[in-house]
């Protein structure tokens, strides 16, 4: 698998309403999580219905992905930039400079769900995610 770089769109509500449009207009596969079904979030139960992730894989070349932002949670006004992918030296690589002089929001450490997992925001503001497939820490 080689390293993509996938728009991640950020909304406070509606984004399974906003990607099942967008299937509508791109087609592809649509898959939404719900943060009620991932135990351990400490969410608040009125936000249990909110997505807690959705991605549309139109073919090899087009992913885009969305979430509903708790309202604990500011929302980033680039949204976020996802970085994921099987090569760990190269995704940590990646992780290093772009959360140097930025801020750490979510170490890149060993996830829930078994990748490694790390969310930062990079000098000039822009959001990122990384995730290693199956990656260690």
């Amino acid at each position: 698998m080689t390293t993509k770089l996938t728009p991640y769109l950020n909304f406070r509500e509606g984004t399974r309403g906003a990607m099942e449009f967008y299937r509508s207009v791109f087609g592809g596969d649509l898959t939404v999580n719900t943060f009620g079904d991932t135990p351990g979030m400490g969410l608040d139960e009125a936000e249990k219905d909110k997505v807690l992730h959705s991605m549309l894989v139109v073919g090899p070349d087009m992913t885009l992905m969305a979430a509903d932002v708790p309202d604990a949670m500011p929302i980033g006004a680039n949204g976020t930039m996802t970085l994921s992918g099987e090569d760990e030296t190269q995704l940590r690589r990646y992780w290093d400079k772009l959360s140097a002089g930025g801020t750490v929001g979510v170490p890149l450490e060993k996830a829930p769900w078994g990748d490694s997992f790390g969310m930062c925001t990079d000098r000039f503001g822009v959001a990122w995610m990384v995730n290693i497939a199956g990656a260690g820490s």
